[in-house]
């Protein structure tokens, strides 16, 4: 029997609902959403990129072709999953927030060769470093897993709002009209969630943006200068800023911050395959989804882009619609790699207001926060350890995302983890967890309730 969210009537029982292949026209609609969403991380990162090192224009549309076409191509490997590379899941991969900010200090340190080798180097360190990662997962139950998401969200939300704010200080902070398209447009959503039913409400994400984007357009926000000037088709080349240095002392934090985004992709993976209904031990599929960022990585830095992780708002996507077909982000591969060679859709991304897609951002990465919130929901808090993994992890995850600058005295190389409130979070949940749940308690005493293994609690009930 079809469940409420199945977008097309019943389905074949053999086949499960993240591999159904929908109809063409359904799968590039819901494709295109998922690429709507996506678009600002690649478009912010290369902004940032490009101001910060003094990018001219034609360098600046060179990159952003070039990290679209990466995303493309990293998002087919995770929705494909061939060679045991990719965890056959709904996932879109995106530039790191995190990751991008410390390429532009590794690059303002030395130089941008430096910092593409640094990202080679780190693609490495996943395939070296995983077989020593999976052995330790047994310790991302789900009061681990709930809390990682719930930080996700806080974090995500707190950098978001701050691209509609904009930079404190300056004139252009708080204004006015930015702050009110982002609100109309995340109304715009709540809006269309309500009112349509069906496939319309499904999409009520990619319709919430839709929207907001023709709201900047009347009010001026949003123009279309140069979307036709340039070239039609745009090839991205091969280390744009000259052949890589390998430094491994300078690519240190990148290196170390790997570790960070495979303990992310742990959470991600589990909490995909629940919300997909996967079958089996979901623990299996995290390597995949780690070695499909590793390899991302590796190509994203021979074409110029920092690392190239799994998409946490696409995450959210999902869970939003309903919709669990892999073959959805199979389209949203395909249109984004598209995107990358066919120059005029990139400079049309490019010119969506900044405001409409961090809005259409925020209520998607609360909407991780929720499935957080329910993960936890199902954790038994009343035990006094779980209490505890919950409470110092919030502790530790929200200070530096509240508090900027808590750890600024600290030595820098410290700082990298220290200052990751989603690090901090989700290192400290393992470590209490761990402390409570699994040192000194005997062989044959059961697991609290939030502390046995993810493979039973991730599944779908």
């Amino acid at each position: 029997m079809s469940t409420p969210h199945e977008p097309l009537g019943s389905r074949d029982a053999r086949v499960e609902p993240v591999d159904q292949k929908l109809p063409l026209p359904s799968m590039l609609l819901y494709g295109v959403q998922h690429v709507l969403v996506m678009a600002a991380a690649p478009i912010t990162a290369v902004f940032l990129v490009g101001q910060a090192m003094g990018f001219g224009n034609d360098v600046m549309v060179a990159l952003m072709s070039a990290t679209f076409l990466v995303c493309g191509l990293g998002t087919l490997l995770q929705s494909f999953g061939p060679f045991g590379i990719g965890a056959r899941l709904p996932f879109v991969q995106v530039p790191g927030g995190a990751p991008l900010v410390i390429f532009l200090a590794i690059a303002q340190a030395t130089d941008l060769q430096t910092a593409t080798g640094a990202v080679i180097l780190t693609g490495i360190f996943y395939f070296l470093a995983l077989p020593f990662f999976t052995r330790v997962l047994k310790f991302f139950p789900p009061i681990v897993i709930g809390t990682m998401l719930l930080l996700v969200a806080i974090n995500l939300v707190r950098i978001f709002g701050g691209l509609i704010t904009g930079q404190q200080g300056t004139p252009e902070f708080a204004n006015l009209p930015a702050i009110a398209l982002a609100l109309g447009t995340m109304a715009a959503i709540v809006l269309c969630a309500r009112i349509f039913t069906g496939m319309l409400q499904r999409i009520a994400v990619m319709l919430g943006l839709l929207t907001g984007a023709a709201l900047g357009a009347v009010f001026g926000i949003m123009e279309f200068d140069g979307v036709l000037s340039g070239p039609v088709v745009a090839f991205p080349s091969l280390f744009p800023f000259g052949m890589p240095r390998f430094d491994l002392f300078a690519s240190l934090p990148l290196i170390i911050f790997s570790v960070v985004s495979m303990t992310e992709a742990t959470g991600q993976t589990m909490a995909t395959a629940e919300i997909v209904e996967k079958s089996g031990d979901s623990r299996a599929l995290v390597p995949r989804n780690i070695r499909a960022d590793a390899l991302g990585s590796l190509i994203g830095g021979c074409f110029g882009t920092s690392l190239i992780i799994t998409s946490g708002e696409n995450i959210g996507i999902v869970r939003a619609t309903g919709v669990r077909s892999r073959y959805v982000t199979v389209a949203a591969g395909l249109i984004l790699v598209v995107l990358g060679l066919f120059a005029p859709l990139g400079r049309l991304a490019s010119l969506l207001p900044t405001a409409v897609v961090a809005g259409t951002a925020v209520i998607v990465f609360a909407i991780i926060g929720v499935m957080g919130i329910n993960i936890l929901r199902r954790v038994d808090l009343n035990e006094h350890g779980n209490m505890f993994t919950l409470a110092s992890a919030l502790a530790m995850g929200l200070l530096p995302i509240l508090v900027p600058g808590f750890y600024s005295t600290f030595p820098e190389h410290l700082q990298i983890i220290l200052g990751n409130g989603l690090a901090m979070g989700t290192l400290t949940a393992v470590i209490v967890n761990l402390l409570f749940h699994h040192l000194g308690r005997r062989a044959d005493a059961p697991a609290p309730r939030g502390a046995e293994l993810p493979s039973q609690e991730i599944k779908g009930k």
